[in-house]
């Protein structure tokens, strides 16, 4: 790609679609076409034949008196010879369907490969678009358009060219056929096509344009919902929500608008076509009783015409649909060529290229009158003139604005420059294939992006270039890999599998999967991120029937912990032991009806009270009306609490047994119940009062409701519930047993194997560090960390944050050890002393590698060997950190006066 073609390249070579859908279908598909035309026209003497026995049928076999008949040699009876003939025609019309069937079966399976192709090529020029293009286009737009507005060009590849050749050389079978019946017979079945010819078309382009219209409209309604869901924090926050209302709705008004007079159209065409269809007979029944009663045709003939053309309209109408379908196939490829191939867009084989031996950068990066403009001419980066020597460590700084991240991403190569070159030594960065650029450059800006998925499969995600090593498959699953492998050829899709090991050990420098986990956990360690692992670890679970020396361990630890805090009175009394035969005070109501831990929805801790087996049992020990009146009182001194309070209150987080949405209905529940008397009360009222009861935290919520006596039936309740489990809840809950390792609970409820008191000061802190004590004595650390790493990030690291998010990109990027880190205000999120100490971790950790970041902080530039000061888009000052800190220099700071 030619880095000095200016402004506003166009798409390299190769990157063009075909400009119409056929030149795409014949692109890809033209032996496939020529083939399925082939079994088209083998099909229609059967066809003929299957129209003209049943003439033969009625004169010859039913009203011939012309017997016997001789067939191939034999003989026949009246009876005999109907009887061959009905069964020729059963054999036909067997045939006829056999035909059909395959035609169908392979236009469809050509139409799913296309589709197939088509979206995976789609998909591939997304990964090919230069970067300011996604402003213009919208995450939902590319979505919208590569999975719902794709979808129908599938059908219609298939039927391309198949469709009207069958149904059309069908149409004009049935017509040759009624032709040769009698030729006014024909007229009349043909007679009102020349009006559906012409008003048709003109009736489709008004829909077409319509839809075109619709199409548009419907893409900028996925753009403003992917907005909507993006900003519904800010939504909430400034109480927008009608505004966003509003617009939604005028949105989805200008749709239906548009479909509803779609309907009008596309309906008064079916009407028109469905009219003209129950004329045409009139013209049979008159004509053609006329010609049979004045014996100008035979009655035989009349029959086979008439059920001629009830064939003859299903063709007709198949082709008209054509002509639908084939518009607004039309109008959707148009909009994909309109929008997957945007100037600027990389090449293919820039992508798709790999060197035997993947080239280190240790040359110098030079930028030679480097320049970049955004639309509309605005220059962001003007004539820029810099080297970086291999291995030095530069900061660029300068006042707030785009130039620095711009130039940021040039040296990455994330984006191209309109003017002038970088090079590597004496090859330009713009030619160089990603091979290269994305193995030996990494970059990370203020808005990392976190994958869905673990935490390890983000940190391993720089190192999947390839498949390097074949998924193993039994037989089955090798053959059902081999067809998947044959139907990619053929979708022109890429033969690589997921399945197989992709992850290359050498350039994370270790020899397998034991030494990348230990690389990565040092590498976390060096972003100050392992703590947060550890505690994702602490918080995950462990199934000890597959790892059962890991549970083992584990159960070790709550051994040792209980041990220490019983040589010590002050820890024993942070924590409130699991004990089957005591009542745990610092547990809920409903953890200590279970005494486990709920496994699916079952249990679920919200919906207990609706439970069937909890009911029975709450009956059986006299606790159901104990709890209506417990969950009355409670709920009556929430309501009295919070309904003067502002939703925000600590109070909501601090009591939790309702949010603040809930106080109303809560309220309505204490005045119906108030009311109709706590006896009369509705199921629903009473499951309610029964649940709020259930959330009760003795030690944490001191409202006197719970007694040593209802404790007692509690506990009695407990070892009711567990001897009656039936048999359909068995697999709902774990319980709690101190020799037995809890697979449903998180790795530190089994360690500790109790409750921290509550409203001890520092007490989870202290109990956490003694937890990580034992955990490190026994060498766990290390299980506890691959367990965290295993730990789910959620949509987009929506479980991390944003200095999480940051953190763990920059250790995806340092795991591979590229040879140049580009940061780009990458820590931005993170306090000033945890910024200072990663700065200098990293630039430890890349001693003698080339680092450029673009630092928020400017006093955090002296540290760097070079400073490059940008300002309007041009480098202004540019020399080593100590010039520059020299006074009038940009780095210098002012002694403070004595």
């Amino acid at each position: 790609m030619n880095a000095n073609s200016g402004g506003k390249r166009p798409p390299a070579e190769g990157t063009y679609l075909p400009p119409t859908i056929f030149q795409y279908i014949l692109k890809y598909s033209k032996g496939q076409q020529i083939r399925l035309l082939i079994l088209t026209a083998m099909a229609f003497p059967f066809l003929y034949m299957s129209l003209d026995l049943p003439k033969t049928i009625v004169n010859k076999a039913i009203g011939g008196k012309d017997f016997p008949q001789t067939i191939l040699g034999f003989e026949l009876g009246q009876i005999e010879y109907l009887m061959v003939l009905c069964f020729a025609f059963l054999a036909l019309v067997f045939v006829n369907g056999g035909f059909k069937y395959w035609i169908n079966v392979l236009k469809g399976q050509m139409g799913e490969r296309m589709l197939r192709r088509l979206r995976y090529e789609l998909f591939a020029r997304v990964l090919r678009f230069p970067l300011p293009h996604f402003r213009r286009m919208s995450q939902g737009e590319n979505i919208a358009m590569i999975t719902a507005e794709v979808e129908p060009l599938g059908g219609f590849i298939g039927d391309s060219f198949t469709l009207p050749a069958f149904q059309g050389g069908t149409l004009l079978t049935i017509l040759f056929f009624m032709f040769m019946q009698d030729p006014i017979l024909g007229t009349a079945a043909i007679a009102l096509y020349p009006v559906q010819m012409y008003l048709i078309p003109k009736l489709q382009r008004q829909v077409n344009r319509l839809g075109k219209e619709r199409v548009r409209t419907v893409r900028k309604l996925s753009e403003r919902i992917g907005e909507a869901i993006s900003g519904v924090q800010e939504i909430h926050a400034h109480d927008t929500s009608e505004l966003e209302l509003a617009d939604f709705g005028d949105r989805v008004g200008k749709i239906y608008a548009i479909r509803y007079q779609i309907y009008r159209k596309k309906f008064f065409i079916k009407f028109l076509n469905n009219f003209i269809a129950q004329v045409t007979p009139f013209f049979f029944y008159s004509i053609g009783g006329y010609l049979v009663i004045t014996g100008d045709l035979t009655f035989g003939a009349l029959v086979a015409a008439l059920a001629a053309y009830k064939d003859l309209s299903a063709p007709w109408k198949e082709l008209l649909n054509y002509y639908q379908l084939k518009e607004d196939a039309k109008i959707k490829y148009e909009q994909l060529v309109l929008q997957y191939q945007p100037a600027g867009m990389l090449e293919e084989r820039l992508q798709r290229e790999v060197p035997d031996v993947v080239p280190r950068i240790d040359q110098p990066i030079t930028a030679s009158n480097l320049g970049f403009e955004e639309e509309g001419g605005i220059k962001v980066i003007d004539a820029v003139n810099l080297t970086v020597q291999p291995g030095k460590h530069v900061a660029l700084i300068g006042p707030s604005g785009a130039d620095r991240s711009v130039l940021s991403q040039l040296i990455a190569r994330l984006l191209l420059p309109t003017s002038g070159t970088i090079r590597i030594g004496d090859q330009n960065l713009a030619t160089m294939p990603e091979a290269v650029t994305g193995r030996r450059v990494a970059y990370v800006g203020q808005s990392a992006y976190v994958f869905s998925g673990t935490v390890r499969d983000n940190l391993l995600y720089g190192l999947k270039h390839r498949p390097l090593r074949d998924a193993e498959y039994d037989e089955d699953a090798k053959r059902l890999r081999d067809w998947h492998a044959h139907e990619a050829v053929e979708a022109a899709n890429t033969l690589s599998d997921i399945n197989a090991d992709w992850i290359d050990y050498e350039e994370a420098g270790v020899a397998g999967p034991d030494e990348l986990t230990d690389r990565a956990i040092a590498v976390l360690a060096l972003l100050m991120l392992d703590r947060d692992i550890y505690q994702m670890g602490l918080q995950g679970t462990v199934d000890p029937e597959a790892r059962p020396d890991v549970a083992k361990g584990f159960l070790d630890a709550r051994r040792l912990l209980r041990e220490r805090m019983t040589a010590d009175p002050y820890l024993q009394t942070l924590v409130e032991h699991f004990d089957p035969a005591a009542y745990n005070d610092n547990m809920t109501v409903a953890e200590n009806l279970l005494f486990g831990t709920p496994i699916g929805d079952a249990f679920a801790l919200d919906r207990l009270g609706n439970n069937d087996h909890v009911h029975r049992i709450l009956d059986q020990v006299g606790l159901t009306e104990r709890f209506a009146e417990a969950g009355l009182k409670l709920a009556s001194i929430m309501v009295e609490l919070f309904q003067d309070l502002p939703s925000d209150h600590e109070y909501f987080e601090r009591f939790s047994f309702f949010d603040a949405d809930e106080l109303d209905e809560v309220e309505k529940v204490v005045s119906r119940v108030e009311r109709q008397g706590l006896a009369e009360a509705g199921a629903e009222d009473r499951d309610t009062l029964i649940s709020l009861t259930f959330k009760i935290v003795p030690e944490r919520h001191r409202i006197g409701v719970v007694d040593d006596a209802m404790k007692e039936r509690i506990l009695e309740a407990r070892r009711l519930f567990a001897a009656e489990l039936p048999e359909q809840y068995e697999d709902s809950i774990a319980f709690f047993d101190e020799a037995r390792y809890n697979a449903a609970a998180s790795i530190q409820d089994n360690i500790l194997f109790g409750k921290v008191v509550y409203g001890r000061q520092r007490a989870q802190q202290q109990i956490g560090d003694l937890i990580q004590e034992v955990v490190q004595s026994l060498g766990l650390d290390r299980s506890v960390m691959d367990i965290g790493l295993s730990a789910e990030v959620g949509i987009g690291g929506s479980r991390l944050s944003v200095g999480q998010r940051q953190r763990l990109a920059i250790a995806r990027c340092a795991l591979k050890r590229p040879d140049v880190l580009v940061l780009d205000d990458s820590i931005a999120a993170l306090d000033a002393n945890t910024q200072t100490q990663l700065t200098a971790n990293l630039r430890q950790e890349f001693t003698e590698r080339t680092v450029i970041w673009v630092l928020g902080r400017q006093e955090l530039a002296v540290e760097f060997d070079e400073v490059v000061v940008m300002e309007g888009g041009k480098v202004v000052q540019h020399g080593p950190a100590a010039k520059l800190s020299e006074p009038g220099g940009p780095l210098h700071k002012p002694e403070a006066a004595e």
